[in-house]
């Protein structure tokens, strides 16, 4: 997996002060995407150990991870994503990842990825519907509160 890049210190992409990885790849080049520099997933740098042990050490003094893209659950991400996800979680068990996903949750819902991931915006983004929600780029985006994988009410 390759990434764009990663801030540091993110109030914009979910809740409380977190840490934010934009990862390269995805195949669903949505029109009018704010990220189509990313769709690539051989552009970026490559995703190793040590970019994953820094983002985890930054996570730290923050209230959580948020992946995004590209799109982490491009097929080709989904190991990576996976082992970063898991290894936030045995760390900071009480901290949340969030996750954008252009993928809808119904296709991807038996992915075990999900388990370790607490808020999860799915679908496409659609131009023509202008975001009036918080945290997505057009309305027909949910934001599904996810535990063990499977939505909360």
């Amino acid at each position: 997996m390759n990434y764009d890049r990663y801030y540091t210190c993110d109030v914009v992409n979910g809740e409380g002060l977190r840490v934010t990885l934009f990862v390269t790849g995805c195949q669903h080049a949505c029109p009018g995407c704010y990220n189509s520099s990313t769709w690539n997933r051989m552009h970026g740098q490559p995703f190793t150990d040590e970019v994953r042990d820094r983002l985890l050490d930054l996570c730290e003094a923050h209230d959580g991870l948020s992946l995004s893209g590209g799109d982490p659950l491009l097929p080709a991400n989904r190991d990576a994503i996976a082992a970063l996800c898991r290894a936030f979680k045995l760390r900071y068990p009480d901290k949340d990842i969030w996750m954008w996903t252009g993928y809808v949750y119904e296709d991807v819902c038996h992915l075990e990825l999900l388990r370790d991931v607490d808020v999860l915006i799915d679908g496409p983004y659609r131009q023509e519907l202008p975001h009036t929600l918080p945290w997505r780029g057009s309305d027909n985006q949910r934001l599904l509160r996810l535990r063990d994988g499977v939505p909360t009410a």
